[in-house]
């Protein structure tokens, strides 16, 4: 029950949603759409990477209980899911999210055949500092990666904006227009040498949930060990954090 009272519907069945995609059809879902990547505005770019840009992915209705249950982190940066951080509606949304046919529709716009076979790592932010959006392209270990946003505003800034790259020293070579963190947009890519995104500094709440698809379950294990020492050092020293990255360049980068 979310806190706000308001129950969900229960989600379907996995064995139900396994057929499905089984078949070469769809569900629709309770919070996610995989028809929803179809609208016309939807992105979709394969060079210098494949990723996709896709708008409108949340519905209305449920601003209120995935704003009530979003996790109250006390630190910026990202951490690992723990169910017992979050509400109801968010946990049914990471569900989905990591469901068959989900990672089966972005999958498919990225290149990428049986993306849900991969295991899975859930990261939350509910905060950044200046440190954070330095250019990178994801760690090898890392098969794709979707990020969906869910803040109710953004300042008429650019600072905070997702930006995919050409290049990794210049945060204005971007393959497309800036990507706004706003409710409902959704971006995902395919890892590569080459798959180069980051945004300008910023320090403030800017709230996404992050699925990364991985090579192995020991990848996983790994980062969700190094991501909960992570989140112990920044509770005891998150003002050190602040610190270090105050004086970041916008063209700053760290490449694997």
């Amino acid at each position: 029950m979310p806190r706000d009272g308001v129950a969900l519907p229960a989600l379907p069945n996995p064995d139900r949603i396994a057929a499905f995609v089984r078949s070469g059809t769809l569900p629709v879902l309770n919070l996610l759409d995989p028809h929803a990547l179809e609208r016309p505005d939807t992105v979709v770019v394969s060079e210098p990477f494949a990723f996709l840009v896709a708008h409108g992915q949340l519905p209305e209705a449920a601003r209120p209980s995935l704003g009530t249950d979003f996790p109250r982190y006390p630190s910026a940066g990202f951490f690992p899911h723990e169910r017992v951080d979050c509400g109801a509606a968010i946990n049914a949304l990471i569900d989905e999210l990591t469901s068959p046919a989900i990672a089966g529709a972005i999958g498919r716009r990225l290149g990428i055949a049986n993306l849900g076979q991969y295991p899975t790592l859930v990261t939350i932010c509910r905060a950044l500092n200046r440190r954070h959006g330095t250019i990178h392209t994801d760690s090898r270990s890392k098969i794709a990666t979707a990020l969906l946003y869910l803040n109710e505003s953004w300042p008429e800034t650019s600072a905070g904006c997702l930006r995919f790259l050409r290049r990794a020293d210049s945060i204005d070579d971007q393959v497309t227009p800036e990507i706004k963190p706003l409710y409902g947009n959704l971006v995902a890519f395919r890892r590569s040498d080459c798959s180069f995104h980051g945004h300008l500094p910023y320090e403030g709440e800017r709230r996404v949930i992050q699925v990364a698809w991985l090579t192995s379950e020991e990848e996983k294990s790994r980062k969700t060990r190094r991501g909960r020492f992570s989140r112990l050092f920044k509770k005891l020293f998150g003002a050190i954090d602040r610190r270090i990255g105050a004086g970041r360049r916008d063209d700053a980068s760290h490449l694997d």
